[in-house]
């Protein structure tokens, strides 16, 4: 230990050690039902037979919206995007004149989720002379009630019939779904806990994948490409996985920050719910290093680091210089140099004219440690902060817009130079998944006991600079959470020329309803959501009679 530097630092805290241990680095995939070559040409044939579909639906406005939404929910829409693409611009430039609900309902919620603007006031049709809803669709059209649902979860700002929309419909929904048979009472449950434009296409896959069989519009040929696509990427994400394990496994090894959380599974199953296709291989894995880089970086901060250990690996990391290493703490070092080494590969990896994109990772990666030594500061002065500046710094220590710059790296010649200036910029949709992030781990850390260690959080300061109670205060954060969520859904019309980025950022935003669901932090605490990690990456969706 270098002369001067304590031996044991202030703030320690002991972390559950990971539930995975060695078993993907030990894992060996179950044997395919068929070779992989086999399964990738019936994947061809079957893709060609669904592409002839979208040629057969004819003038079928309702059919070609249920064929969109049925490759949406099964996942695999990726394989489909462009005729996905053609087919929502010419429904939106389409009359429509549909009296069911669930049509409507449909057709509203496909359009918003593509960025193709439609009013809310499609819906004043169900309601009656009062302006409220109709309570005869109730057991007219129970799925319609299921589509209002979620269709209202698109709403903007400004649009508060949507949310009547949504009391309205959760009512009944709540009332009937006893009642109902499968799988329509599965859909529904799943929904009241997560609303579906908040669910990951990935992540709801294989449910939808086991219902589909029994809609009445079910295709076989549909839903057997889904299954063998499903297969197909998960042997692939087993790959990349138990590479990544190793990798992981090496660096916590190498720094040997033991304070630290181990989670380099969830790493890359967070990286995976952002990038799960199998042209993002590369932005997948450079993703999930930075999640693992990000989550040392946040627990030397928040849970071991002196300030003037801060201090000193804030100033290197700003520097970004070799020279930095003798100023550092003896503890730090090893992990300051793994820092800037795996940057260097990112590097390395990319053609030459992509290079750039790490500089833009790099200042993010920066800006996030400077917003951790911010904390760091006022949790050593005993200082709690205004609500206002709170959020300004903590929406960018929440590690998501670092992250979104990264997620882009290694996306190929998808990502442009514009898409790196917009992210970097933070638009209010970046912005937006920072609050969603900040708000829910603060009002997770509310209801689960705050470590006496931690820095005051959001909830904290409105608390004391307000002088309300925990309660009221609690309401206030859910609220602005919502709010975030409605700005992320008018991102999706204001930056339509950068729609598939705002997507990806929208998919980190709707990750927090995993890793934050009922309050939880399923990050630090990971057992939560083990069997959802066991379901993707290690069991096969196989045939169902």
């Amino acid at each position: 230990m270098a002369s001067g530097v304590p031996a044991a630092p202030e703030r320690v805290c002991a972390f559950e050690p990971s539930v995975w241990n060695d078993f993907f680095i030990q894992y060996e995939p179950e044997t395919l039902e068929i070779p992989e070559e086999c399964m990738r040409a019936k994947v061809d044939k079957l893709r060609e037979d669904v592409l002839k579909l979208f040629k057969t639906l004819n003038g079928s406005m309702v059919d070609k919206l249920t064929l969109v939404d049925t490759l949406q929910r099964l996942g695999i829409d990726h394989l489909f995007q462009e005729q996905i693409n053609m087919e929502m611009n010419e429904i939106h430039k389409s009359e429509f004149s549909g009296d069911s609900l669930y049509e409507v309902a449909l057709r509203f919620r496909l359009l918003r989720e593509h960025g193709l603007w439609v009013s809310n006031d499609v819906f004043n049709k169900f309601r009656g002379d009062d302006g409220s809803f109709n309570n005869d669709m109730v057991t007219i059209e129970q799925r319609g009630v299921l589509g209002l649902y979620n269709a209202a979860y698109l709403s903007i700002h400004g649009e508060s019939e949507l949310n009547e929309a949504i009391s309205f419909s959760r009512n009944h929904l709540e009332s009937i779904c006893g009642v109902l048979k499968y799988p329509l009472s599965e859909q529904i449950k799943r929904n009241l806990e997560i609303p579906y434009p908040r669910t990951l296409k990935r992540i709801d896959a294989p449910h939808y994948i086991a219902e589909y069989k029994h809609e009445e519009t079910c295709n076989p040929s549909v839903l057997e490409l889904a299954r063998l696509d499903f297969n197909l990427l998960q042997r692939l994400h087993q790959t990349e996985l138990i590479a990544f394990c190793r990798w992981g496994n090496d660096l916590y090894d190498e720094v040997g920050l033991s304070y630290s959380r181990n989670r380099i599974v969830e790493c890359y199953f967070w990286s995976y719910t952002m990038h799960y296709e199998e042209k993002h291989g590369q932005a997948r894995t450079i993703l999930a290093k930075l999640f693992a880089l990000s989550s040392l970086l946040d627990d030397t901060f928040d849970m071991h680091a002196i300030l003037e250990d801060g201090r000193k690996l804030n100033e290197a990391i700003q520097r970004w210089d070799e020279k930095a290493i003798p100023f550092l703490p003896e503890y730090l070092k090893k992990y300051y140099v793994r820092c800037m080494i795996t940057f260097r590969e990112f590097e390395d990896e990319l053609k030459q004219d992509q290079k750039y994109r790490v500089l833009y990772c790099r200042k993010s990666f920066q800006s996030l440690c400077k917003h951790y030594q911010q904390e760091s500061e006022w949790f050593h002065a005993s200082y709690i902060p205004t609500f206002e500046d709170h959020v300004k710094c903590s929406i960018i220590s929440a590690g998501t817009p670092s992250l979104i710059i990264g997620s882009l790296v290694g996306m190929g010649d998808e990502a442009t130079d514009e898409a790196f200036q917009w992210a970097i910029g933070y638009p209010d949709v970046v912005k937006a998944c920072g609050e969603v992030t900040r708000f829910m781990d603060d009002l997770a850390a509310s209801k689960h006991g705050k470590n006496k260690l931690d820095v005051a959080s959001s909830l904290d300061s409105y608390i004391y600079q307000y002088h309300v109670t925990s309660d009221v205060a609690i309401a206030f954060l859910d609220n602005l959470v919502e709010d975030a969520w409605k700005t992320t859904n008018q991102a999706r019309f204001q930056c339509r020329t950068l729609l598939p980025f705002v997507n990806r950022v929208a998919n980190l935003t709707k990750s927090m309803t995993l890793l934050f669901r009922d309050k939880s932090d399923l990050y630090t605490f990971s057992r939560g959501n083990k069997h959802r990690i066991h379901q993707h990456f290690v069991e096969a969706i196989h045939p169902r009679l």
